[in-house]
C-alpha cells in the first residue's frame, strides 16, 4: 500500500465534494488549498446586494449533506455561503482546508512522476496527484472601457463587492445584463437617487417569485418524516431531466419555455421600453436569467435604461456613443467572469514542458470534464464542459470526484503510479460534444460566455444518464497508464 499525496485546489462546491469523497474512501494524505479566506468558492467571492441562486434550494445542495430548513425556495447568497461553512464543519473537513493559500504554479517532474506546487506563502509542496477544483466563476472580467480609471466616484465589480460601500441615495450606473446585473439593479434601485442600467445586449428574463419563503410546515416535514428530504432531492434531480430536454432537444417543452420568456417581457414592460429589453436571440441560448423584480425596477421613475453603446467613462459619469453624458457617483461592473480560465492564472506545466496555456490555445478542452492530455496525474472537478444548465453541479462534482478516487485507489494498491489521458480519447470526446451540440438551444448563433476562443461551446450537451455512464469507471484504453510493474 502506498498512500497517494493529493492536493485539491479550491474549496467551493467542487472542492468540498472532492474532500468528502477522499474522506469517505479512507485516503489520509491530502489537503485542500483555497486562495480565499473562507470556503464556498463563488459564494465566498460574491456577496453583492440581491445575490440569489436561480436554482431551487432543495436541489442546490450536496446529496450527502441535505438541509431541511432553507429560508427560501431560492436561497440568497449569504444563506448558501453559510450552508457551505456548516457542511465543512459538520463533516470534519475544516482541518484539511488551508485558506488564504493560492497556488501560483504547478510543475510536473518527468523523472519522479510528481507535481511541485509553488504557493503564495513562499512554500513549495510535492504531490502525487493534483485535483483542480477551481470552478468556473472566480476570475472577474473587467471591461476594457476608455477612462474607467478616471471616474471620480466609486467603481466596484460585483464579484469583489465592498460591503462598506454606501449605495442609498446615490446616482448608480450599472454595466452588465446577465443574472448579476439583473439582481443588483433590482436590489439597488428602490433606494437609489437614480439608477441607470446600460444594456448593450438585453437578455430574456423568466419571471419567478424569487423571494418565496420555504414554509415552516415543509421544513418540519423534512425533519420529521424519515427519508422525505432524500426522496424530494431525488425527485428534483429526476425532474431536472425535463430541463435537460428543454435545452438539448427541439420540442414543445422548449417552445413553451421560450413563449413564457416572451410573455414575461410583454406582460410587464410597456412600449417603448419593451423594445430596448427585447433580445435578438432565442430565449435559453444564454445562461437563463430568472427574476421577479427586474422589470419592475427598470421601469421605475428613478431608473433609466440606456441601450446606446458606451463610448468612454469620464470623471462625472458615462458617455455613450450618441454623445450623452450619464452622470453617476457609483459605477457597478456586473460584467461577469473570465469563465474559461478554470485553474488559471495558475501556471501549469506538464509532461515534456507542455503548458496549460499552450494546450488550451484554442479554448479549454478535456476528456469527460476530468483529464487533460499532457498533464499526468492531474484531474479536474467541474472542469471543461461541466457547466450544464440542467444538471446539478453538486451531483456532477460528486460523481467526478468518485471517478477520480478510483484512480487514486489503484495508486494506493500499488497497481499504477502514473496516468495520463490520450489525445485520441480527448479528441473523440470533444467530437461527440460538438456533434451533440447540434440540436441544443445553445447552438442557435447567439453570443454568450459559453463560447470558447476556438468557437466551441463549453457546456455538457448530454443527459444525466450519459454522465453517469461516462464517469462510472475508468477505461484504461483511453489513458496512458504506467503500472508499478513496468516502471522504468
Amino acid at each position: 500500500m502506498s498512500e497517494p499525496r493529493v492536493v485539491v485546489i479550491g474549496a467551493g462546491v467542487a472542492g468540498i465534494s472532492t474532500a468528502h469523497v477522499l474522506q469517505q474512501n479512507g485516503f489520509t494524505d491530502w489537503v485542500v488549498l483555497e486562495k480565499g479566506s473562507d470556503v464556498g468558492g463563488v459564494w465566498y467571492w460574491n456577496h453583492y446586494p440581491g445575490l440569489t441562486c436561480d436554482v431551487p434550494s432543495q436541489i442546490y445542495q450536496f446529496a450527502f449533506a441535505p438541509k431541511a430548513d432553507w429560508e427560501r425556495v431560492w436561497a440568497t447568497g449569504p444563506q448558501i455561503q453559510q450552508y457551505h461553512r456548516d457542511v465543512v464543519d459538520r463533516l470534519g473537513l475544516r482541518d484539511r482546508i488551508r485558506c488564504d493559500t493560492e497556488v501560483l504554479a504547478a510543475e510536473f517532474d518527468d523523472v519522479s512522476g510528481t507535481w511541485t506546487l509553488t504557493l503564495n506563502t513562499g512554500e513549495t509542496m510535492v504531490a502525487d496527484f493534483v485535483v483542480c477544483a477551481t470552478g468556473v466563476l472566480h476570475n472577474p472580467s473587467i471591461p476594457d472601457i476608455e477612462g474607467l480609471a478616471d471616474f471620480d466616484g466609486d467603481v466596484v465589480h460585483t464579484a469583489r463587492w465592498d460591503d462598506s460601500l454606501v449605495t442609498d441615495g446615490r446616482r448608480i450606473a450599472v454595466i452588465g445584463t446577465g443574472s448579476t446585473g439583473v439582481q443588483v439593479v433590482s436590489a439597488l434601485q428602490p433606494k437609489a437617487a437614480h439608477l441607470t442600467h446600460f444594456v448593450r445586449s438585453p437578455q430574456w428574463v423568466l419571471w419567478a417569485p424569487m423571494w418565496l419563503p420555504q414554509l415552516g410546515l415543509v421544513s418540519e416535514a423534512f425533519k420529521r418524516v424519515p427519508g422525505l428530504l432524500d426522496q424530494t432531492h431525488r425527485a428534483l434531480l429526476w425532474a431536472s431531466g425535463i430541463l435537460a430536454d428543454v435545452v438539448t432537444t427541439p420540442s414543445w417543452r422548449r417552445r413553451a419555455v421560450q413563449a413564457y420568456a416572451r410573455l414575461s417581457l410583454r406582460a410587464q414592460v410597456p412600449e417603448p421600453l419593451r423594445e430596448g429589453l427585447r433580445p435578438d436571440d432565442e430565449p435559453l441560448c444564454k445562461r437563463q436569467v430568472v427574476s421577479g423584480s427586474y422589470y419592475r425596477a427598470v421601469k421605475a421613475r428613478n431608473a433609466s435604461l440606456v441601450t446606446e453603446g458606451i463610448s468612454r467613462v469620464e470623471p462625472a459619469g458615462v458617455r455613450t456613443a450618441d454623445g450623452a453624458l450619464h452622470e453617476a457617483d457609483l459605477l457597478v461592473l456586473a460584467t461577469g467572469f473570465r469563465a474559461h480560465d478554470y485553474m488559471r492564472p495558475m501556471r501549469v506545466t506538464g509532461r515534456d514542458g507542455i503548458t496549460l496555456d499552450a494546450a488550451w490555445a484554442d479554448g479549454p478542452r478535456a476528456y469527460r470534464m476530468t483529464a487533460i492530455p499532457g498533464l499526468p496525474n492531474l484531474f479536474t472537478v467541474l472542469g471543461p464542459n461541466s457547466p450544464t444548465g440542467s444538471i446539478s453541479l453538486q451531483y456532477s462534482a460528486d460523481l467526478t470526484a468518485k471517478y477520480i478516487a478510483q484512480w487514486l485507489d489503484r495508486f494506493r494498491r500499488g497497481e499504477i503510479d502514473r496516468v495520463e489521458v490520450t489525445e485520441e480519447a480527448t479528441a473523440e470526446f470533444n467530437r461527440q460534444v460538438a456533434e451533440a451540440m447540434g440540436p441544443t438551444v445553445w447552438n442557435t448563433g447567439c453570443n454568450s460566455w459559453y463560447l470558447t476562443e476556438g468557437g466551441g461551446i463549453d457546456l455538457w450537451p448530454f443527459d444525466r444518464a450519459t454522465m453517469d455512464r461516462m464517469l462510472a469507471a475508468p477505461d484504461d484504453a483511453d489513458f496512458h497508464v504506467r503500472s508499478t510493474a513496468t516502471r522504468g
